[in-house]
């Protein structure tokens, strides 16, 4: 056979195969005959390159690495919509709707919590894929879109142009295996699906995204041409046609209150989906009836998003744990029966200190219900009989639990600060503040030490290898290598990485030495401000105080730690060790002196932390809230409240490319 012939025949049969796979939910071949397919057409194209097709399954595997996300316009605006949060404000949106137009249908769809994006298509090809961005301008990451195998790279029958927008989303066994891999490797864990979602679709390399088992909703089309369509329902059937994964189970309906019972019946389905949804969308069917309708200038009057108020849990308290930080702080942890909540189980939930406890007046065996703040954060909201029906209880009322008087892992008389709702171990010997101090000196934000994870740390501990901060420096690759999973070759990178620690910058000691109320930002202002460590440590409590963004409070925090025998002694030890002390201020200019800014939402290339450096390094100040006195708020991805309230005050908005403009 023709090897173009062959060549064309694989593309469309492993094509299809994909499609039934991850659009349909069906199995055509086994494993094995698809990939005996698939390297088939590998080694076809691995002969003849030129042969290779745009649309070819091969592009899915990623390897392209993009420097940076070029910006891309939307030709149709990516809006967002207004919230509903309540049944009644339902129905309040459908009697707005009738004053205007009569008979409209609704169609009700589950929302996404995931990341909106943009998928163009010439004469059925895939051609550019974007984020939403603000709207207007969105990034290009085309080739990672590539790499999500229910994303269509040939539609099913040509068209000559058609934009589509979907919801890019991690499924939560996706999730959980990214969360299983990055504990093995000691890095921070995503914090929710969607926000790993959102990280993995801007990875610089494709690679990396096609590693990390996305899916897509597709629920709109932008823009299309060579056919014409009328209502969304059509829209939704063209799509499924066409091949795209559309949004499952939308649903039309004629009056408001049926819509209510559908919405209703998606809310109830939250925790057996397979992914996050944080709301349901309602929408005027018909196109012409939303061009009456118009738009605000904000959203559209046709469609609201109706969001769901938190799921809750009855459950029972099973214990009481008290956990010592690294800044010896006494938390105490709700350990109570599991439940599935917002799609994942649960069985831990912080109670944050004493004063929470005597609020809620827990005790072990009480009925409680708990529930995921912004479907994220575990916690317990009330004990059943406190605020909520009652019901039968295993053991009887008691008083509330007390945090000990004794730190849990060493003993010592723990104490509250007056100031304070939080009860500590006194004790920086403590064994339990050791190891999350040792954790958080080797963290990405401190000294960056590439393998020092929770794990590591606790081996060499339990191997008497090293007993503060200041010992790693005095490690050996000998020594690793006497620890169970070193190897030689991990034995060597580990000790390159914490040899290359000591060329850290000051500010980045400063933060790793765990002071109390002291952060990134706050470090490196006291390195600005003294010029070294030893700078810090001479200073007075009132020169402190007169430094930027302190006070009182956080002037003695430095000065008490600074003049801690223990803290003097380790901080000796590490100079001796060579980590720099003297700190390299970076030059400065006045570009943005006297401007006021505002970080808000992802952006492309920058952590808002490195915004807020480069902006302060050029003489400009940073806010953490929008006000009038705001000069401009820089927004990225995902910008929420801060980039309302800079639009209702008018306050200008702009992207990070405008900010590296205002820099020359």
């Amino acid at each position: 056979m023709d090897v173009k012939k062959k060549y064309a025949e694989l593309c469309s049969k492993i094509n299809e195969y994909n499609h039934a796979y991850y659009v349909l939910n069906e199995s055509l071949v086994s494993d094995f005959e698809f990939d005996k397919l698939l390297r088939e057409l590998e080694e076809i194209e691995r002969d003849f390159p030129e042969l290779i097709a745009p649309d070819s399954p091969t592009k899915r595997v990623g390897g392209q690495a993009d420097t940076t996300f070029e910006k891309v316009e939307h030709k149709v605006q990516m809006g967002s919509l207004q919230d509903i949060f309540s049944e009644e404000e339902l129905r309040d949106f459908d009697r707005k709707i009738h004053a205007v137009v009569s008979e409209p249908m609704y169609v009700v769809e589950p929302k996404v919590d995931g990341l909106s994006v943009s998928l163009e298509y010439e004469n059925g090809v895939f051609v550019r894929g974007s984020t939403r961005g603000d709207g207007f301008i969105g990034e290009n990451i085309t080739e990672n879109l590539k790499t999500i195998k229910s994303v269509p790279l040939k539609l099913r029958r040509e068209l000559p142009f058609i934009e589509v927008r979907g919801e890019v989303f991690m499924p939560h066994k996706s999730f959980e295996k990214l969360i299983t891999e990055q504990t093995s490797r000691g890095e921070q864990l995503a914090k929710n699906p969607r926000n790993a979602a959102s990280g993995s679709l801007r990875q610089k390399s494709s690679a990396i995204t096609a590693s990390r088992g996305l899916d897509i909703y597709v629920f709109n089309i932008q823009q299309i041409e060579g056919e014409e369509i009328t209502s969304h329902q059509q829209g939704l059937e063209l799509m499924a046609e066409l091949g795209f994964k559309v949004i499952a189970d939308w649903k039309a309906f004629s009056n408001i209150e049926s819509a209510i019972v559908r919405i209703r019946e998606i809310g109830e389905t939250r925790g057996v989906l397979g992914h996050d949804i944080d709301g349901a969308v309602i929408k005027v069917d018909d196109f012409a009836q939303r061009e009456l309708l118009g738009a605000t200038s904000k959203f559209p009057k046709w469609a609201a998003a109706y969001k769901y108020p938190p799921e809750e849990k009855e459950t029972t308290l099973l214990e009481i744990e008290v956990n010592v930080g690294r800044t010896g702080a006494l938390t105490p942890l709700a350990v109570f029966e599991p439940v599935n909540l917002a799609g994942t189980t649960v069985s831990r939930a912080t109670l944050h200190n004493q004063d929470r406890i005597d609020a809620l007046k827990l005790n072990i065996g009480d009925k409680i219900i708990v529930r995921k703040a912004g479907d994220i954060i575990p916690e317990v909201v009330a004990r059943v009989g406190n605020g909520v029906p009652d019901v039968p209880r295993l053991i009887p009322p008691g008083v509330p639990f007390r945090i000990p008087t004794n730190c849990p892992t060493c003993g010592t008389a723990s104490i509250r600060d007056e100031d304070e709702a939080i009860t500590r171990c006194p004790n920086i010997a403590c064994p339990a503040q050791i190891q999350r101090s040792i954790e958080h000196f080797c963290s990405r934000g401190a000294m960056n030490i590439d393998g020092l994870g929770e794990a590591i740390v606790e081996l060499l501990l339990e191997h008497k290898l090293i007993q503060n901060v200041a010992d790693l420096y005095k490690l050996t690759r000998e020594q690793l290598l006497t620890l169970p999973s070193f190897k030689e070759k991990s034995a060597a990178n580990l000790i390159t990485a914490i040899e290359n620690s000591k060329q850290n910058e000051p500010n980045k000691l400063i933060y790793a030495l765990g002071i109390r109320g002291i952060g990134e930002r706050n470090a490196t202002l006291l390195c600005e401000k003294f010029g070294s460590v030893e700078g810090i440590m001479n200073a007075s409590e009132q020169e402190i105080e007169a430094t930027e963004n302190f006070g009182a409070v956080l002037a003695k925090s430095v000065c008490n730690a600074m003049r801690e025998p223990n803290m003097l002694e380790l901080i000796n030890e590490l100079k001796d060790s060579g980590l720099k002390f003297d700190y390299t201020k970076k030059a400065e200019s006045a570009k943005l002196s006297g401007l006021v800014f505002v970080v808000t939402g992802t952006l492309p290339t920058l952590k808002r932390d490195e915004a807020k450096a480069l902006i302060a390094a050029n003489g400009g100040k940073c806010s953490d809230s929008v006000s009038k006195k705001t000069s401009y708020v820089l927004a990225g991805e995902e910008a929420g409240s801060k980039l309302t309230k800079a639009q209702t005050l008018g306050i200008k908005i702009i992207s990070e490319e405008e900010l590296k403009g205002m820099l020359g």
